[in-house]
């Protein structure tokens, strides 16, 4: 009900920007609904299913299923199947002692394709509605007001503790000890960890610093005075990796070249896709890390060997089925064979993917993300608008920061998704562009008028 207020008030583009990111801002975390044969709908699909069924059956617009790049093609028909072929490959039963994990059926071969495409309709969604760049700049200009807005609450749970996700749905998501930092608190809200307020309000921040260069107003505020805010509000959250992001990024949006940008983001992306690669061939400078770290901080130190040493372990199990994985269930995590306790802890999301659907699986979730991110580089050189050209950057650098950090962390969300999504069908628009012109000037040099040729 509340997504088709949405798109009744607005345009179709600003109303699925704001029913997808407003519905991962407040709807509560870690609950869902089981239904027969579709999977647990929740925060991540919820909004994905309502932006959907409003766009086809209310506003009448048709969605296309697949993008028209072939490399896109690929890779998205690949990330839907491969589960269903997972399934196939493990129909086996999972014992552990006294674990029992039982062999995955047809049934779970079909939840596991609807799953999947459940969670690829924001891409779907930014790839029909969020193309021209307007949309994108409106993109920008949604996270901002956004950030600003989800500010207050924020600061509210700085000052008396992540309460409200317990005062609104009467639970709380996450470990709360996890949530204190020092002498104060992360905010929480209703996103499940401080972690992903902190994500959310770094990229709040490059938005507005985009804003800011083009010169456009955040709402009530200037492009300076939202991103100099944000900053602060993203130094309360106490997360040292959001704040380098920030730090690191908000300059180059600020005063770097827009293909500066697209090559940073470029550079992302391919260290998120490489990642996993070195980690299997066992070429990733671990004890190098770890020394260095060590020096630092042996805290840190301490808690990169732990990733480390379950990212080995679950590495070692999904190497038994390296193509299309071990599925759900939990089949893909690492038990004692005699107690079958659950000796794993996964974080990043590779480790997750590799784990329930192989390599395959992995470099079509992945390839997916990424490749809008390297196609921008091809669509900057159809830009000749300067304003333009930053906005481009800037969605780029946004979705190449959301790529990298699904290696230490698994925060996909549908805005991800989304984002990854329009810059997709900013490049399909460009490039269709650049073509319809090239076309139209070769038919008029072979269509030129007859007063126009020489007599002799």
């Amino acid at each position: 009900m509340v997504t088709i207020a949405i798109y009744q008030r607005l345009p179709i583009g600003k109303a699925t920007l704001w029913s997808i990111l407003a519905a991962y801002f407040l709807l509560p975390a870690g609950l869902s609904v089981d239904v027969p044969l579709v999977p647990p709908l929740d925060k991540s699909t919820i909004p994905n299913i309502a932006a959907y069924l409003v766009c086809l059956f209310i506003k009448g617009k048709r969605v296309p299923l697949l993008p028209k790049d072939q490399m896109a093609r690929w890779l998205m028909l690949a990330y839907v199947v491969s589960p269903f072929v997972t399934v196939l490959g493990n129909a086996d039963p999972l014992i552990a002692g006294p674990t029992f994990i039982k062999g995955m059926e047809l049934y779970d071969a079909l939840s596991a394709v609807i799953r999947q495409g459940l969670f690829i309709l924001p891409f779907l969604l930014g790839l029909a509605f969020l193309r021209a760049a307007k949309d994108h700049e409106d993109m920008l200009m949604v996270l901002a007001v956004a950030g600003l807005l989800y500010s207050l609450p924020m600061l509210l749970e700085v000052r008396l503790s992540p309460q409200l996700h317990v005062w609104i749905y009467g639970y709380f998501p996450h470990s709360f000890l996890q949530q204190m930092r020092g002498d104060g608190f992360r905010p929480v809200v209703f996103m499940g960890h401080g972690l992903l307020v902190a994500f959310s309000t770094m990229t709040s921040v490059i938005a507005a610093t985009a804003l800011w260069r083009t010169g456009r107003r955040v709402k009530w505020h200037s492009g300076g005075q939202a991103t100099a805010y944000l900053m602060a509000v993203l130094l309360l959250c106490k997360s040292m990796a959001a704040f380098l992001y920030a730090v690191t990024l908000s300059p180059l949006v600020r005063y770097g070249k827009p293909k500066q940008q697209i090559r940073v983001a470029s550079i992302l992306v391919l260290i998120a896709m490489f990642y996993p690669v070195l980690r299997g061939l066992d070429w990733f400078p671990s004890q190098i890390i770890y020394d260095a770290a060590s020096s630092f901080s042996p805290d840190r130190a301490q808690s990169f060997d732990f990733r480390v040493r379950n990212e080995d372990m679950l590495l070692d199990k999904a190497n038994e089925r390296p193509l299309f994985g071990w599925g759900s269930w939990g089949r893909n995590r690492v038990y004692h064979s005699e107690s079958g306790k659950d000796l794993s802890v996964t974080d990043g999301r590779w480790v997750i993917t590799i784990g329930q659907f192989g390599w395959i699986g992995l470099f079509a979730e992945f390839g997916l993300l990424a490749l809008p991110v390297l196609l921008s580089a091809r669509a900057l050189r159809y830009l000749a608008d300067r304003r333009e050209s930053i906005v481009l950057g800037a969605v780029a650098l946004i979705l190449g920061i959301n790529v990298l950090d699904l290696v230490p962390n698994n925060p996909m969300s549908p805005w991800t998704w989304l984002v990854a999504g329009a810059l997709l069908g900013r490049y399909e628009q460009l490039l269709y562009i650049k073509r319809t012109q090239s076309a139209s000037k070769h038919h008029l040099k072979y269509t030129r008028p007859v007063q126009d040729i020489p007599a002799h």
